[in-house]
């Protein structure tokens, strides 16, 4: 009960605060997992690139440090890069992430955590985004499964789109820790209070491998890379993600 209480209450708060912006996800984002290292410390780098059929490529990059304040608490800053429309790679963002972990892995069947994301954008008419949401994971075996609901808004921006709903999810098979296969998704569905027609939303999915290469003692080079197809009729678009993260 005081688990459910504490869920509700911290997803009460978030839902409470948003309202614009869709929650359209970069080709460089990458799935949130619910686990906090305390101590640790990472520098984390993101990059991805996604071609429309009838669109130029769109690229996107971001360098990070993060670090383990507390056993339940792990904050991370951004530098974020993008380029788009046949243009050089431009300054896009700075993006300050924190991720709670509300349970202890393994207490219950399964692990919560939650995502507090704040980014300020370069170009201000667009505003602070911000994206709050919760985390999930279970484990079967050496098959690990993740889910995680999305809510996403601007502040000051200056078009609202009203609240927006996205998700992911992960599947990971444990096969060895340096070389670790499974899939990834990302969707966006629109408006929490008015989902979009189907034709409109976005649902990327497709294979990723994973890895853990340890250096000695706190010392380890973590990554995953997916390859990801647009699972809808109407919008046609190929995404290859990765990200690389030095823990010490």
């Amino acid at each position: 009960m005081k688990l459910r209480n504490t869920v509700a209450a911290v997803f009460f708060v978030a839902a409470s605060i948003l309202s614009t912006r869709a929650a359209a996800f970069g080709p460089a984002d990458y799935v949130y997992v619910p686990a906090v290292a305390y101590g640790e410390r990472e520098i984390d780098f993101k990059a991805g690139t996604r071609k429309f059929s009838d669109e130029p490529r769109e690229s996107a990059a971001s360098l990070g440090f993060g670090y383990g304040l507390t056993q339940f608490w792990f904050t991370e800053l951004y530098v974020k890069y993008k380029r788009e429309n046949g243009n050089g790679s431009a300054f896009d963002a700075f993006e300050f992430e924190n991720k709670f972990q509300l349970t202890q892995p393994g207490q219950y069947p399964v692990d919560v955590g939650f995502i507090v994301e704040i980014e300020r954008p370069q170009l201000r008419s667009e505003g602070y985004e911000v994206k709050v949401g919760p985390l999930f994971q279970t484990e079967f075996g050496k098959t690990q499964l993740n889910a995680n609901l999305l809510l996403q808004r601007n502040y000051r921006a200056e078009q609202s789109a009203g609240l927006q709903l996205g998700y992911q999810w992960q599947v990971k098979y444990r096969w060895r820790q340096a070389f670790e296969i499974g899939a990834q998704g990302f969707g966006d569905v629109g408006r929490l209070s008015h989902i979009a027609p189907r034709d409109e939303q976005t649902h990327l999915l497709g294979p990723a491998v994973f890895g853990k290469c340890l250096l000695g003692g706190r010392h380890a080079i973590t990554y995953n890379a997916a390859f990801l197809f647009d699972a809808g009729e109407a919008k046609h678009s190929k995404t290859f993600r990765t990200q690389v993260e030095y823990e010490f």
